[in-house]
């Protein structure tokens, strides 16, 4: 096969990999990931099951490849962290309702016994709470002005940026997701 077909073929697979990536995002949404089937994907996407798993072996490398995703999308080059950064990331976060609902579902399901994406979510939530202390470090020294370390505020400001998400998944009429995101910026910073 000529180089250049070679090129385009490869390019043709990954533009496919993609799309079933997107698909199965949306699936996982809708149904959870315990709903969705390899089957769902594929008619998504106008394959057969079995052209889908050319791409893709089983259910759980699909998996793998949607985590992936989710997280080069909200990739921010390390130490560059920020809370404005993360301010902004929430405000983005609003504008795509899709992938929030994608990783929540994922999320919950994760916490059961078994779950392919348990190994994924524990190590993914050990480096955050790690990155989350560096950013109040950065920005509070080693206590902020309440006294908590960041060690002790990191797992807080991670549960509310999920926390954040849930609610307003459920209701976004009424949770202004980036609003009080920044009101939750403000009491880290009040003094005692």
């Amino acid at each position: 096969m000529p180089y250049g077909d070679a090129m385009t073929t490869r390019a043709r697979s990954e533009e496919r990999r993609a799309e079933i990536v997107r698909a199965a995002l949306e699936v996982i949404a809708e149904r959870g990931y315990r709903g969705a089937s390899l089957a769902a994907v594929a008619e998504r996407v106008g394959l057969t099951q079995q052209g889908l798993l050319h791409h893709f072996r089983t259910k759980e490398s699909l998996l793998v490849a949607v985590l992936e995703d989710r997280d080069k999308w909200d990739a921010v080059p390390e130490g560059s962290w920020r809370l404005d950064l993360l301010a902004s990331l929430v405000e983005y976060n609003a504008m795509r309702p899709g992938i929030v609902q994608t990783f929540a579902a994922l999320l919950g399901e994760s916490v059961t016994e078994g779950h392919p994406a348990r190994t994924f979510f524990t190590g993914r939530y050990g480096a955050v709470r790690a990155n989350m202390a560096s950013v109040l470090r950065a920005e509070y020294g080693e206590r902020l002005p309440s006294g908590l370390t960041p060690e002790r505020a990191a797992p807080l400001l991670v549960a509310v940026m999920d926390g954040l998400q849930y609610q307003w998944l459920l209701d976004p009429d009424s949770v202004d997701m980036p609003g009080a995101f920044q009101d939750f910026l403000t009491l880290l910073g009040e003094n005692p």
